[in-house]
């Protein structure tokens, strides 16, 4: 597991970090609901901003150090059945043995009466492009290379990744659905197609 000085250092809030958290926080503002807890709460920024922002946020981890609202497991989560509107839970569930992963799954599908967003790792590959066509505007995407092989700087805490071996983007949506999630949207945000954001509604 990631020591608590891995979010404190100067490396970690880079600019593809504060992408990230853009993309974590305008999931949360577009949902609209309140409690929220979040799951992880890394270096805090996601956290700190939703409450700047009037936003009823609860935050565990498992690593008291981190000073989270309530400190626990994902594997089981100190609260109520349905104690929350949204749960979030970003870039965390790939630092446990993907065995765990239903469970933590379940867990999050438990404490939740509404809507859980997630977001893992991606190392499928997909190039960017974008082009200005006249009369239209921008035009941009990410083009999906599956067929090639995926990235190879993997991080070392983590158990897995979304597009190496055996981790297929439809395995683990598959697995996510069979806990009882109803897949209202995924993607991979343009900027930063490393992370793939999924959001589901519970079942």
């Amino acid at each position: 597991m990631t020591d608590s000085t891995h979010y404190t250092g100067l490396g970690y809030d880079n600019k593809f970090r504060f992408i990230s958290y853009w993309h974590q926080i305008s999931a949360v503002l577009a949902l609209r609901v309140a409690p929220v807890l979040e799951i992880g709460i890394g270096s805090g920024f996601v956290s700190n901003y939703l409450k700047g922002k009037g936003i009823d946020v609860v935050t565990v981890d498992i690593d008291r150090h981190l000073e989270p609202d309530v400190c626990g497991s994902v594997m089981c989560l100190p609260f109520k059945n349905e104690a929350f509107k949204l749960v979030i839970c970003y870039e965390v569930l790939e630092h446990l043995p993907y065995n765990e992963f239903p469970k933590s799954l379940a867990e999050i599908h438990r404490v939740t009466n509404s809507y859980v967003v997630l977001s893992m790792p991606d190392a499928t590959q997909a190039y960017r492009f974008e082009f200005w066509v006249p009369g239209i505007g921008v035009l941009r995407g990410l083009l999906k290379l599956p067929w090639v092989h995926p990235r190879h700087t993997v991080d070392p805490d983590h158990h897995w990744e979304i597009g190496l071996p055996g981790y297929k983007a439809k395995k683990i949506l598959t697995d996510i659905k069979k806990v009882g999630f109803e897949l209202l949207r995924t993607y991979r945000p343009f900027e930063h197609p490393g992370h793939r954001f999924i959001v589901l509604k519970k079942g």
